[in-house]
């Protein structure tokens, strides 16, 4: 649930260009994604029972995935900021000690 929770903070970070470990390109392919499921056009219709329904599974498949995968990566990316900034605060704490 840790990476589900992240995927709004990820898609923040990257439209304020605070995260660039993925670019505002993969952002938008995947929100193509997502249009794509929710949208009453498809490429193979429907009606085509297996094959119609197929697609929209596969780009659903493809799009969890990727979405999974980029907020684990995320997740880490935050982790080591904020030990990042924790290990500053030490030295300043250190320093004036």
């Amino acid at each position: 649930m840790t990476r589900v929770r992240a995927i709004p903070r990820m898609v923040g970070a990257v439209m304020r260009g605070q995260y660039a470990g993925m670019g505002r390109s993969k952002l938008a392919l995947l929100g193509l994604g997502v249009v794509y499921i929710l949208s009453p056009i498809d490429v193979l219709p429907d009606f085509w029972i297996l094959v119609g329904v197929a697609d929209d599974f596969g780009v659903f498949l493809w799009l969890l995935s990727s979405l999974l995968g980029e907020s684990g990566r995320y997740v880490e990316h935050e982790r080591t900021v904020i030990q990042g900034r924790l290990v500053e605060q030490g030295r300043l704490v250190e320093e004036e000690g």
